[in-house]
């Protein structure tokens, strides 16, 4: 499918974007394996919603579907009937995470601890993924696990159980890894301790303690241990990576005011808030509440005159998901824009380092890949982040999603501050984690007064 994106004169209106992806699957997953009955509401929308409600239920999760009268996916209510640590089943068939690699990986440490054998695979993409950071941790505490590639690639099979707790240094900071440690430490005998080299997103343990889970916290040493969990309710806050994308197009496009509804902000996530900051953008954040200890704000944006920044280090796991956007925003800042130690994106749903690059230059961004800094190849195989020298003059041009829903929907914000149209092939990708993506895009190009979904 291709998408024609042409810039409006004003950019105006309000957005709710889709529910947080990542506690949405963290709210099914441990409501399933808790005591009790749980109502999650406002749950993420499109692809990876399907992928980890389909695992679950293939475990025996009892999971009840009350869609919104009205057709809204975003008012659907999930009715999660809790079955305990050890209360789901064995498969009958093999587990589909499709294109969702936090569903491979959240599942995979549910897998690990349980008493039976299973296999879980995904689709072409995913199963290209390497999956040996979990792998090798769950094998220390003691699970049985075996995959493609020597061990490294879906499918990937598992006879579950037996658990013991590891002290595990993390090699990166990945909230999906530290995630997929600490469910199996849920069901592992002794301590689970995890070590991060830099914090990541903490969404795992924030619902963990919300359910009275065993969690400690001393910096970045985080503990689990075993023990009952409690079912709770969650109204899941909107998607701060999704608000990013509305945000950018604010900051960049020259005649804006944007408002972003009902946004989570969790402080392991607002890195991209903190770096439009550094690059003077005017953001404004007004707190309106907290669901399930996860603080919820409503954020304006206004057309900006950027500044070029350097986004490295610590800061890398706080934006990993919004870095392509961010790269976008660097092409209308004035000055030099270094993103590096990103190494991460190369290992998304596609490379990232790269499609950024490509489909930016296409539209004629001063842009190269780098390493550390230092201009590299395209293709180098050292690459772990991007140069943008601007301000650049964006103009018409073809761009390529890659089937990556990011970069699908970085193409179309980008269309919205190119001069001319922008064609952005294979569209379909935003669907796996935004499916109103275009429909609220047309929204905001003809200045829609509020908010859409």
């Amino acid at each position: 499918m291709r998408e024609r994106v042409v810039s409006p004169r004003r950019l105006e209106g309000g957005v709710a974007p889709p529910g947080d992806k990542s506690i949405s699957h963290r709210a099914a997953l441990l409501n399933s394996i808790a005591s009790g009955t749980a109502t999650v509401t406002n749950f993420c929308v499109g692809d990876d919603r399907t992928s980890m409600l389909r695992c679950l239920r293939g475990l025996h999760a009892s999971i009840e579907h009350q869609p919104d009268e009205g057709g809204d996916e975003a008012l659907d209510r999930f009715i999660i009937h809790g079955r305990g640590l050890y209360g789901l089943g064995e498969p009958g068939e093999v587990l589909d995470a499709g294109n969702s690699g936090t569903t491979m990986r959240l599942v995979s440490g549910l897998l690990a601890g349980q008493p039976f054998y299973s296999v879980i695979t995904g689709d072409e993409s995913l199963r290209s993924r390497p999956m040996d950071r979990i792998i090798h941790p769950l094998r220390e505490m003691g699970a049985q696990v075996l995959g493609r590639d020597r061990g490294s690639r879906a499918p990937l099979t598992f006879q579950g159980g037996g658990l013991h707790g590891i002290d595990y240094a993390m090699p990166v900071a990945s909230a999906q890894l530290k995630s997929c440690i600490l469910i199996a430490g849920l069901h592992a005998q002794g301590e689970t301790v995890v070590h991060e080299p830099a914090a990541s997103r903490d969404h795992t343990e924030r619902m963990l303690r919300a359910m009275g889970g065993h969690v400690e916290q001393d910096g970045l040493r985080i503990t689990v241990r075993a023990g009952d969990l409690t079912a709770i309710d969650v109204r899941v806050p909107g998607d701060i990576s999704g608000a990013a994308f509305w945000l950018v197009a604010g900051c960049c496009h020259p005649n804006a005011r944007v408002r972003v509804q009902g946004v989570g902000i969790n402080p392991s996530r607002t890195g991209v808030l903190d770096v439009l900051e550094a690059m003077r953008a005017l953001v404004s954040v007004e707190v309106v509440g907290e669901e399930g200890g996860e603080p919820t704000a409503d954020i304006t944006v206004e057309s900006s005159l950027l500044e070029g920044t350097e986004i490295r280090g610590d800061m890398i796991p706080r934006v990993i998901d919004e870095l392509p956007v961010l790269a976008l925003a660097a092409c209308f800042a004035r000055g030099t824009t270094v993103i590096r130690d990103a190494q991460e994106l190369r290992v998304k749903e596609s490379d990232r380092i790269r499609a950024t690059v490509v489909g930016l230059r296409n539209l004629g961004a001063d842009i190269s890949s780098a390493y550390q800094g230092i201009p590299v190849a395209d293709d180098a195989e050292q690459r772990d982040g991007m140069i943008i020298h601007g301000p650049c003059r964006l103009r018409r041009g073809v761009c390529e999603s890659y089937g990556d829903h990011r970069i699908a929907m970085t193409m179309g914000i980008a269309g919205l501050a190119a001069e001319g149209e922008t064609v952005v092939q294979g569209a379909e990708a935003a669907a796996v984690s935004y499916p109103s993506f275009w429909s609220q895009l047309q929204s905001l190009s003809q200045g829609a007064p509020s908010a859409v979904r």
